[in-house]
This record gives structure tokens, sequence and C-alpha cells, in this order.
């Protein structure tokens, strides 16, 4: 799977952070992952869960709510009203580019904004909580005496919440104080699923059974038996990605997962469903996005095949000049390259690859041209400028692509060619 920044505007203005984990090929579904009181996108559990939907076929965003993480804002100003509106802008945002969320999931705090926002979010069906509070002032037991005496006194306070300082504003905990999420559970009317683990020591047991008597059906309840709140461990955050899918499927009606591709050493090349050109690349045991920019019509996600290509290039350039200074015993500490394409029409061969060499090291000028001239004979460089013929097929290829060891023996032909 790959994953990508994806940033948007919230409800206040606020520029927010966000990653979105999608799928390998066409995804089935996508999701929306509202995380914890002062957590995070990027706290384990969030992580964790959206990385292992996203290898089932669903894809998952997730973001900072305002003042935290990478988002703009400031959280001693935030309000759990604001979070519920921020994950609603997350739809909005996720639902213009061709992402519709069919299923919210919520981490504590971030479970309770999912139940509040899901009625306001047209493309929302279901919606999963992970140790969710039913009453929002479970936060405040964890401020402190102290600390809620400074916020009456002052209208702000320091507390500290897992190990971490955080300043907080009267208005935020008047707002805990007076939202009721028993009326937003009674208006969601859409299927619930509440997971908690019942030696949960930040939010109780008690908390989850208040949501789960509230909500209408249909609703369901799956204890994460001795998982602590914040899923620390690797196998409580991947049973909890289960079991949401499982669930999740009687409910979303989502197409049965595309089986992978058989083992090849081919480069693939198959539809997000995301945006116009968005693609999910599969080479050389990695995986990543291929897109066009934004001014012609894509998600700017990604690279765009000519900036693959001229990478190609710059890549064959920098290691056939590495393997060549090794052989030759060059003192050659580092080496860049940076290629650029420009198309001149017109001409008898328009496209121009445009390639500029930087080499570090104590060589002197006539190594410094041998190693120009050794650029001009790496295996990619040969390939464009003798160009190449096509087999083309429907469906499987005919016969297994070229061995991976390849184009390193190509190398090692330029370079003892050179001697």
């Amino acid at each position: 799977m790959a994953a990508r920044a994806f940033d948007f505007t919230g409800a206040n203005g606020h520029r927010l952070s966000g990653r979105l984990d999608v799928p390998d090929g066409r995804a089935r579904g996508w999701a929306i992952f509202a995380h914890c009181f002062t957590c995070g996108k990027d706290n384990l559990a969030a992580v964790r869960v959206g990385r292992a939907l996203a290898a089932q076929g669903i894809g998952v965003l997730r973001f900072d709510f305002a003042g935290l993480g990478a988002s703009e804002g400031e959280f001693a100003a935030s309000r759990f009203s604001a979070d519920v509106a921020d994950v609603i802008a997350a739809a909005e945002a996720m639902t213009g580019e061709g992402m519709a969320p069919s299923l919210l999931i919520g981490h504590s705090m971030g479970g309770a904004a999912a139940i509040a926002a899901a009625g306001r979010i047209a493309s929302a069906r279901a919606v999963a909580t992970i140790g969710a509070p039913f009453s929002l002032q479970v936060a405040m037991h964890h401020f402190g005496d102290e600390a809620l005496l400074a916020l009456e006194r002052d209208g702000e306070a320091d507390v500290h919440l897992a190990g971490r300082p955080f300043r907080v504003g009267k208005s935020m905990v008047e707002e805990l104080r007076a939202t009721d999420l028993g009326a937003a559970l009674k208006a969601l009317r859409k299927p619930l699923l509440i997971m908690h683990a019942p030696l949960d020591d930040t939010v109780p047991l008690a908390q989850a059974t208040k949501i789960f008597t509230a909500a209408l059906h249909p609703k369901s309840f799956v204890t994460l038996d001795d998982a602590d709140h914040l899923l620390t461990r690797k196998g409580d955050a991947d049973y909890v990605a289960g079991v949401v899918l499982a669930w999740a499927a009687r409910y979303l009606d989502l197409p049965q997962a595309v089986p992978a591709p058989r083992p090849s050493e081919d480069v693939l090349a198959e539809e997000t469903g995301v945006g116009k050109f968005q693609l999910a690349i599969s080479a050389g045991g990695a995986r990543f996005l291929a897109d066009e920019p934004r001014n012609v019509g894509g998600l700017g996600s990604g690279p765009s095949p000519y900036d693959l290509l001229s990478s190609a290039l710059a890549a064959c350039t920098a290691m056939t000049l590495r393997l060549y200074a090794d052989h030759k015993g060059l003192p050659v500490t580092r080496i860049r390259t940076a290629v650029g394409h420009r198309r001149e029409n017109g001409q008898a061969q328009p496209d121009v690859f445009t390639r500029r060499i930087a080499i570090e090291g104590e060589i002197d000028s006539e190594q410094r041209q041998r190693m120009l001239e050794m650029a001009e004979r790496c295996p990619v460089h040969r390939t464009l400028e003798k160009g190449a013929r096509f087999d083309t097929v429907i469906g499987e290829p005919p016969a297994a692509a070229e061995p991976e060891s390849a184009h390193a023996a190509d190398m090692q032909v330029a370079v003892d060619a050179r001697d």
C-alpha cells in the first residue's frame, strides 16, 4: 500500500494536516479515522489501524485536529464542536476528490466526534468507535484539581496528558460539560460498532455500556480484552482493524478484494479510482503513487510518467558512474544527477533530456571528463538513444519480464567496455 499527504481546510479556516493510507489498486471503500484526545494522526493506533485497513482495500484518512501535530490552530482554543466540524470538513474534502467516506472510525474522544458528525455526512453509512466516552467530562478527570481551579480562575490552564503538557481553555471545558452525546446517539440512525477494553483505565468500561444502551439498533459491542486505551500493542490494533473490516462489510456493500497479481518482475500500474489519473505503482518491491499535476486535471499525488522516465535516467546515470568510479579506484565521495525533460516540436528527435551531474571528490579534469563520457554509456541512456520495440497484449504477458539482475549486468558491460 502507499500513503500520501492529504491536507485540507478545516471548518474554522485552519489548514489541517492529513495522511491518506491508499490501498494497492482500486479501493473497496473509504474511511476517516478520528484520533484520540491530544493524540494526532501519527499515533500508533491511528497508523496501525489505517495501514491494516488499507492492506484490505479500505483507504483511510487520518488527520490532526486543529492545534495538534502539523495542523494549524491553537489547542487551547479548541472545542469539541470544532472537532466535529473538522470531521465533516474532512469528509467534504475527500468527497471532492472522489473518495466519499462510507465509514467513520473514532478513537476515544475521536469516537465521540465521529458519532456526533455522522448524521451530517451524507456518504457515511456506519460508525465504529474504540474506547469512546459517553460523557465527555471523562477527559477532565485527567486534568487534575489544581488545573481545574486555575481554569475557573484564569480561563486557561496547563495540564499534562499522556505525559505531555497542553494548555486548555475554559471554553473547551464548558463544552465538554454541556455536550449531550445521548441525543447524538438517538439521532444517529446508522449501524454502530462499539469496541472497548474492560481494563481501560482512561475511559472506563461503563462509558461503553452507556453508549450501547443509548444507541438504537443495529449496534454491536466487541470487547478488546486486555488491550490498553492507546492500543500500544500491534496485535490489538490489527485485531481492531480486522473486526472493523468484517463488521463493516455487512453494512457497506464492499466489493470483494481484487486478488493480488501473480508474482512478477514486471512493473505494475493500476488505477486507484481516485481522481482522473492516480495510479498505484508496484516496482522493485516498493509501492508508490503516480499522478499528473493539478493544473492538467490530476491530484498532484505522485510523480508523472515523464518524471518517472527522467528518474530512471537519473538513477541509471548515478549508478553507472558509481560502478565506474569504484572500478577505477577514483576517490569519488558522492554523485548527484538531476534530469529534466522537454519537447522541441519540429525536430527530428523532439524529446530532450537535460542532465546535470555533480561529482564530489578529489578527481582531476581528465577523470571528470571520463566520468562524463561514461554517463552516456549508462543502459537507460542507450535505451532512450536507440529507441525500443514494444510487445503489447491484452491480459497476462506471454513471457516473463527481464530478470531484475539485467540492469546491473548492462552497467557492468558498459564499464568493462570503457577499459
